[in-house]
């Protein structure tokens, strides 16, 4: 769906726009103490919701998307407790422990079960959770709780990102208009099947469970699951849409209008929110749209995208401005698609660079300027099928490799320094 087919009404109030829900973000100095900044957020629903969620397919998942995965069965979720700094990730079983306490506290807080909040970490791998700053925050998170701290929140669960992600929408279903609004986080460890990203949903809708098991579903596969920065795919990768039904629609049932309209504006704020995050890559210079065309099957069409999308010899081209369409021609070739190299056409951003498998005859100043852009278009056409699949991704530079290469060492020595205990020992 392209983010131009429907028109919707943008409203402020971000991810508090719809009604009956509450947020609020503080600083607990999870990453640094001496330098405290918003890093735990709430978001709360003061009524029941129908919550559903999709977490990464990585195979080494954090403490809290388990505790998540365990909790969302329960189909009874009021809150979403997050923080930045520590993903709590390969911390064995006291991270478990650090993601129910989490989860026990808070619901302490709002009166609550633990099982009905959900708890979420983005941060650095391997490093213990400082457990108690978190829980000596959360009494005063949960006092705070308001309309009024959205824009608090979707700092709070920044880590790299240079900007907070935030949108939210109405919608208009029968004689009801509905609100939905989400926050994400993501700038790095991005590919598709979900990188390192957070994103929240709330709406007013009404809805039932299998309804929006579907439309997240669905919306995920086709945004969430189509963005690639760097081939990464991490281990926390979390989407939560909560819906409480405050807006007094007729309930949305599957197959009805009322579905479609509502699943096509939740896929649209997805979509938007895929946008941000990758055009916020971490130090990315240009936004990229791969479109294959006419490919001879759905996975083939998909294999093609994504291999492009994916490799480092295409995103450092277009880092430098460079058309060099031989380097995408290669991908394809490894891409394992059924192709047919004397069919295949590459535009770039609609100006033809090759051919039937050869080089075209457009200017290469045209080519330069297409791909000099900070957002343009990919188009692969394989000519064999009528098959297509649409990924979005970004460049890669040496200003990337720069911002990665020292961040868990740094860390970790800082906390050394501190008087931590390092969870490795310290090289010799």
């Amino acid at each position: 769906m392209s983010l131009k087919s429907k028109q919707y009404t943008e409203v402020p109030g971000g991810i508090t726009a719809p009604e009956g829900f509450l947020c609020h973000a503080v600083s607990a100095g999870i990453k640094d103490p001496a330098k405290p900044r918003l890093d735990l957020g709430l978001i709360y629903s003061t009524v029941p919701t129908v919550t559903a969620g999709m977490f990464t397919t990585n195979k080494v998942k954090a403490a809290p998307v388990r505790v998540c995965q365990a909790h969302l069965k329960l189909n009874d979720v009021r809150a979403i407790l997050v923080n930045s700094g520590n993903a709590n990730a390969c911390t064995g079983p006291r991270g478990i422990q650090d993601a129910k306490a989490m989860a026990t506290v808070t619901a302490q807080a709002l009166n609550l079960k633990p099982t009905q909040v959900m708890v979420n970490s983005t941060g650095i791998i391997g490093l213990p959770m400082p457990i108690d700053r978190i829980t000596a925050q959360i009494p005063d998170l949960a006092q705070g709780l308001s309309r009024e701290r959205h824009q608090a929140v979707a700092e709070a669960i920044m880590t790299s990102d240079t900007k907070p992600k935030v949108l939210a929408i109405e919608v208009p279903l029968g004689s009801k208009t509905v609100r939905i609004a989400a926050i994400a986080k993501g700038a790095g460890m991005i590919c598709p099947s979900m990188g390192t990203m957070l994103c929240f949903i709330t709406t007013d809708a009404a809805i039932g469970l299998p309804e929006l098991k579907k439309c997240t579903s669905d919306g995920v596969r086709n945004t969430f699951n189509r963005i690639s920065i760097d081939g990464d795919t991490s281990t926390n990768d979390t989407v939560l849409v909560m819906a409480n039904g405050t807006a007094g629609n007729r309930r949305i049932s599957a197959g009805g209008p009322q579905y479609q309209a509502f699943a096509e504006a939740l896929e649209y704020v997805m979509k938007r929110m895929s946008h941000m995050i990758v055009s916020d890559g971490e130090r990315v210079t240009k936004f990229v749209e791969i479109a294959v065309r006419n490919a001879g099957t759905h996975m083939d069409a998909r294999r093609v995208a994504e291999t492009v999308a994916n490799s480092l010899l295409v995103k450092c081209s277009w880092n430098g401005s460079d058309p060099n369409w031989g380097r995408v021609m290669h991908a394809i070739g490894y891409s394992r698609a059924r192709i047919r190299e004397e069919s295949i056409d590459i535009y770039f951003d609609g100006h033809i660079a090759t051919r039937n498998g050869i080089a075209a005859d457009t200017p290469l100043d045209v080519l330069k300027a297409a791909v000099a852009k900070r957002e343009f278009t990919v188009t692969i056409d394989l000519n064999i099928g009528s098959a297509d699949y649409t990924v979005y991704t970004s460049d890669l530079s040496q200003e990337y490799v720069d911002f990665n290469c020292t961040e868990y060492a740094v860390r970790v020595a800082s906390d050394d320094q501190a008087g931590a205990v390092s969870p490795w020992p310290r090289p010799h």
